[in-house]
């Protein structure tokens, strides 16, 4: 069984984007692509809303750059390999491959795809993982905070949800983020 795993970089001030939607000040490094490629290698499912998924659509071609560091090929390569699930009402349809379309979410097959996974399933972007949140779905939160205030945009949490959580690893990088990763208790 799998473990549902809610994961993105955030601002110190708890947001994925900033007012006008841009996320740039969150762009991983180095040091940071890399760590985050090993932490994707025990994923055998992405669960994305519209926004994200058509971000993350990089991926589908990044190894394909002419001058692509080796990073951004073995990062590429990891994503490719994982199902794709795209939550949207108003896709047409998926243009990667291993993805599908579903028009809404839907915590009993949620519940189920944990069950039968081998691997871990991460959810991202903060509309979607409200509702794993509020259906106590989520078995891990994974941060990577950037050490900036953007000062509004997108919150990481929903407003109307409690959780108790346990600290299970941290890790710093030397361009000052901080990785946390948190059990949600009773997940």
């Amino acid at each position: 069984m799998g473990k549902l795993v809610y994961s993105m970089i955030v601002s110190l001030d708890g947001y994925v984007n900033d007012a006008q939607g841009q996320f740039g000040w969150g762009a991983p490094d180095e040091e940071l692509h890399v760590f985050i490629g090993e932490q994707s290698r025990s994923l055998g499912t992405y669960l994305y809303g519209r926004r994200i998924y058509e971000t993350m659509l990089f991926w589908e071609t990044a190894h394909t750059l002419p001058d692509a560091p080796p990073f951004v090929v073995e990062y590429a390569q990891v994503w490719q390999a994982a199902e794709k699930v795209v939550h949207s009402t108003t896709l047409q349809g998926v243009a990667s491959a291993r993805s599908r379309l579903v028009r809404s979410f839907d915590p009993e097959a949620v519940g189920e795809l944990k069950a039968a996974s081998p691997l871990d399933v991460s959810v991202h972007g903060p509309h979607l993982a409200a509702h794993a949140l509020r259906a106590g779905l989520v078995d891990e939160i994974q941060l990577y905070v950037a050490p900036v205030l953007v000062g509004g945009g997108t919150r990481f949490f929903p407003d109307d949800v409690q959780l108790d959580l346990e600290l299970l690893d941290q890790r710093r990088f030397g361009g000052g983020v901080l990785y946390l990763r948190y059990g949600v208790q009773g997940g």
